[in-house]
């Protein structure tokens, strides 16, 4: 009974504390980004173009160094900004896990010269396999921390404003805000659902039954996302937002953002060029 009895709590308890540090990121991530850091107090604009050129640049290179480099600097950036290294770990070894699993076919399926053989398995590594591999997890790895970089020193109205002036189509910037508000509201939903039903569970649950617990309850949590999606959307459209981004703070380029965005262009340009 006592071992049924874990089970449940488990069961509810793990599903809410993982909703509320979800939550809770989001928060310490607008934290971060209205905090004091190296990039905190550089324009928006400046940020989103330069390290959308750093992603680019990462992507088109063909030298592992170079993208390796570009790795560095983002997290030197991010430490400069005080963005701990905690936040991204989790993030590099999502990426490590994920893409790995799709580099690993690529160890094998790659013609090339052979680097290590597997004779029990009839399979062999090739060097160009191993390339090929390398490239791909130092690329995901890269982009997703120059990603990071900027969602964490960077307020989400600012990028999403930003976003705006630099011409990006207002679909996306209206998807985009959208999306994170709903899952936010889906996110604060699902825990007061799981906390409500943990107040009113008397007794034991069965495997059975916490089976059927979490299904009822994404059922309803599809349900009311429907509803949800329907209501946000009208109140925004009733008080009068067409898909343009508009905050208090406005944007004005100093010398501070002018040495930023030069830096960004020749880093950029550099590794480019260093990439061919």
């Amino acid at each position: 009974m006592s071992g049924s009895h874990v089970q449940r709590r488990g069961f509810v308890q793990s599903t809410i504390d993982t909703l509320y540090a979800a939550i809770s990121r989001v928060m310490y991530a607008e934290t971060l980004a209205r905090g004091e850091g190296l990039l905190q107090g550089i324009d928006p604009r400046v940020k989103l173009a330069g390290l959308l050129a750093w992603i680019l640049a990462a992507a088109l290179s063909s030298k592992l160094w170079v993208i390796a480099a570009l790795l560095a600097v983002a997290v030197s950036l991010a430490l400069f900004s005080r963005v701990p290294l905690s936040v991204l770990a989790p993030v590099w070894t999502s990426a490590l896990l994920f893409t790995g699993a799709i580099a690993i076919p690529a160890l094998f399926l790659t013609p090339g010269t052979t680097a290590l053989d597997m004779p029990n398995v009839g399979w062999r590594i090739t060097h160009q396999g191993l390339a090929s591999a390398a490239y791909l997890i130092t690329r995901v790895e890269t982009s997703g921390t120059i990603a990071l970089v900027l969602v964490f020193t960077t307020p989400w109205t600012h990028i999403l404003k930003s976003m705006r002036i630099l011409r990006v189509p207002v679909i996306i910037v209206v998807v985009l805000g959208m999306t994170l508000r709903y899952i936010l509201l889906l996110l604060e939903t699902a825990r007061e659902m799981f906390e409500s039903r943990k107040s009113r569970m008397v007794g034991t649950l069965t495997s059975r039954d916490q089976r059927r617990l979490a299904i009822h309850g994404g059922g309803v949590l599809i349900a009311k996302a429907f509803q949800l999606s329907g209501e946000v959307f009208l109140a925004m459209q009733a008080r009068g937002f067409r898909g343009e981004v508009y905050v208090l703070d406005e944007f004005s380029m100093t010398q501070r953002d002018w040495a930023a965005l030069s830096l960004f262009a020749m880093l950029a340009a550099g590794a480019a060029w260093a990439g061919r």
